[in-house]
């Protein structure tokens, strides 16, 4: 995936040492994303998911989409329940069983670093080296996922937004057909 400074800006940490604020950091010869975009990334969904997650199920809506295709099938969908399907699925998919049960115990049961830390027996250091190492590889991910990504959100959500507009002096327009005239006008009332 190609990434650019215009994507990563908006995201990265003012205090990140390794990219300054920038979001790219060189790597090998080649701009790469810092992890604290990867860090903003995974916070954003994680909000989403704890939103999804504490609404009321009653407020869950329906929604109908077109399929990509352009026929007339229409798919309909509950985005909210969707959303929290993946997130936990794709996060258990691609963390290890030690990453997997410290993401469980903080991310999604909800305990704070003193539980987590006696629970796994590790120590404060290690826990949150391991809690910063989870967001960066799980942001990735989100941004990364094909087909459909989990960041950003509002694609997930709203879908992919091609913008149709066109400039009326670009030369592409067709020229009107020759010897039509345009229908008349008529007044009314």
């Amino acid at each position: 995936m190609e990434w650019n400074r215009s994507e990563t800006i908006g995201l990265a940490s003012t205090k990140c040492v390794h990219c300054h604020g920038l979001g790219l950091r060189e790597a090998r010869g080649r701009m790469v994303p810092c992890a604290c975009v990867f860090r903003s990334i995974f916070r954003a969904c994680y909000a989403r998911f704890r939103k999804c997650v504490e609404q009321e199920k009653r407020y869950s809506r329906v929604s109908l989409e077109y399929s990509p295709g352009g026929g007339r099938r229409v798919t309909w969908g509950m985005k909210n329940e969707e959303y929290i399907a993946d997130f936990f699925l794709v996060s258990r998919r691609h963390l290890t069983p030690e990453e997997w049960r410290l993401f469980r115990y903080h991310f999604l049961l909800g305990a704070d670093a003193r539980l987590c830390v006696k629970k796994l027996n590790i120590d404060r250091g290690q826990f949150f080296h391991a809690v910063y190492r989870i967001e960066a590889k799980l942001g990735k991910v989100f941004r990364e996922l094909q087909p459909y990504s989990l960041y950003p959100l509002d694609e997930y959500f709203h879908g992919r937004t091609e913008n149709p507009w066109r400039s009326m002096d670009s030369e592409d327009t067709p020229p009107p057909a020759a010897g039509k005239r345009p229908a008349p006008v008529r007044k009314v009332a």
